[in-house]
């Protein structure tokens, strides 16, 4: 059965870095197309940040992130990890690993996520 367990998260001041991890167990990476991070916060909509194919490096972010977000994997350790650089106020979310698939620049969720990891981000 797989589990997707991210950590990683935390309070950072504006400007800040943090970097996020996702294990996998029960599968591996290359069982999937893609994977990657999406963030949602209580009552607000899914929004998905970037995901990364596993089986080349075709990778996808989202407009709010390009630049200052950078996804990456490492299939030995069956790891995803999103290291976040020049955090703003607005990254302020719970961030959610899934697998998936990354078409035409876009990432396409599968039905599975762990419990998240909070990101805060304030001064």
């Amino acid at each position: 059965q797989l589990q997707l367990v991210e950590s990683g998260g935390g309070l950072v001041q504006p400007g800040g870095s943090l970097r996020l991890s996702c294990a996998v167990s029960g599968a591996t990476l290359e069982d999937y197309a893609a994977i990657g991070w999406f963030r949602q916060a209580p009552g607000k909509e899914r929004e998905g940040v970037s995901c990364i194919s596993n089986h080349d490096e075709t990778t996808a972010y989202a407009d709010s992130v390009k630049g200052r977000f950078t996804i990456s994997r490492d299939n030995a350790k069956n790891t995803v990890y999103l290291q976040m650089t020049s955090l703003k106020p607005e990254d302020t979310d719970v961030y959610y690993c899934s697998t998936g698939a990354v078409i035409g620049g876009v990432c396409l969720w599968n039905d599975d996520w762990g419990q998240g990891t909070q990101v805060t981000v304030s001064s």
